[in-house]
């Protein structure tokens, strides 16, 4: 009888057999990305302005963080760590704490509700009419519109002059009311290095069945992603005297409409959110209108709640309508 002898070979253990402990010594990298991640989520400030404004460009664009949780997931699989998996639930967790409200839905329309439209209509806009007849179907108590250019100017007034018939206009800013107006003003947000003309706010109070309530409307300047980083300079500018202006009005309540040039997590517009009330519902992104990935059109108020914010459809702008309800205390 032939003997068979064995051979013995040390079995080589597979990744998927590694004891609990490695499980959680693997994926130390994906977990501090996540950790990382969820500060930035709720504390945006962290990261400095300078250079080129990093913090405003982070926080123009801060709820698309919460898609950081897609690669670090997967990441954590393909580790099979638990640690990464674990980790992947503080910016969930983060981003639910800081935008989750915004899911919620609106509260019921109340008796003493203003309903309001902002809009930059565009000096390219090719159909102002059009615009305009869109705009005045929402049936808004108050309409501010941005970039009107002269030429276009009659055809907005012309449409909206029959269920509008009280309006302003300064500069290229303009407010519509089915209210009586009053008080109106320009107001000076002109950054000190525009030297040519540059009209770019106004103020009015609304005569409104409910009571007498200022009205802003302005339009900061744009700001441009360059090789210097974000440049927001004159934005912030414009904003801190808007915000001087707000501290000098002594009507309430106070609403402000505009194309701002930057969402309410932008620290460029702390003049503002300091002294002003933002929406806690709707995310409302407005601009681009082709593909929308922040809300840069803003409804504030102070001595007034300001509702669920949300856009109208397109119109031949490059920016949404977006409109809320505004409720005086």
């Amino acid at each position: 009888m032939t003997r068979v002898r064995t051979v013995w070979r040390p079995r080589v253990p597979r990744s998927s057999d590694a004891p609990p402990a490695g499980r959680w010594r693997r994926g130390r990298v994906p977990a501090a990305l996540a950790a990382l991640t969820a500060l930035l989520l709720t504390a945006p400030g962290v990261v400095p302005n300078t250079p080129g404004r990093l913090g405003s460009l982070l926080e123009a664009f801060l709820p698309w963080l919460g898609l950081a949780v897609v690669p670090l997931l997967t990441l954590a699989v393909l580790r099979r760590s638990a640690l990464a998996l674990v980790a992947v639930v503080l910016p969930v967790v983060a981003w639910g704490y800081a935008f989750g409200g915004l899911l919620l839905p609106a509260g019921d329309p109340g008796p003493r509700d203003l309903v309001v439209v902002q809009h930059n209509v565009s000096d390219v806009n090719a159909d102002p009419a059009g615009t305009a007849r869109a705009l005045a179907a929402e049936g808004a108590d108050l309409i501010a519109l941005e970039e009107l250019v002269p030429a276009a100017l009659p055809a907005y007034e012309k449409t909206l002059a029959a269920a509008y018939p009280f309006h302003e206009v300064r500069g290229t800013v303009g407010l519509w009311s089915r209210h009586p107006l009053s008080g109106t003003r320009t107001v000076d947000i002109k950054p000190a290095d525009i030297t040519e003309g540059w009209s770019r706010g106004l103020r009015t109070v609304a005569r409104t069945p409910h009571g007498e309530v200022a009205v802003y409307v302005a339009h900061l300047p744009s700001f441009r992603l360059g090789a210097g980083g974000l440049g927001t300079a004159r934005r912030d500018e414009s904003a801190r005297l808007l915000g001087r202006a707000l501290d000098a009005e002594a009507t309430g309540p106070v609403i402000v409409l505009g194309d701002l040039n930057g969402t309410v997590d932008d620290r460029g517009l702390a003049p503002l959110t300091s002294r002003l009330n933002v929406s806690k519902r709707g995310f409302a992104f407005s601009f681009p209108a082709s593909f929308p990935l922040a809300r840069i059109d803003q409804v504030m108020a102070r001595g007034a709640t300001v509702g669920r914010v949300r856009t109208l459809p397109g119109t031949g702008s490059d920016h949404l309508p977006v409109t809320a309800r505004v409720t005086p205390d």
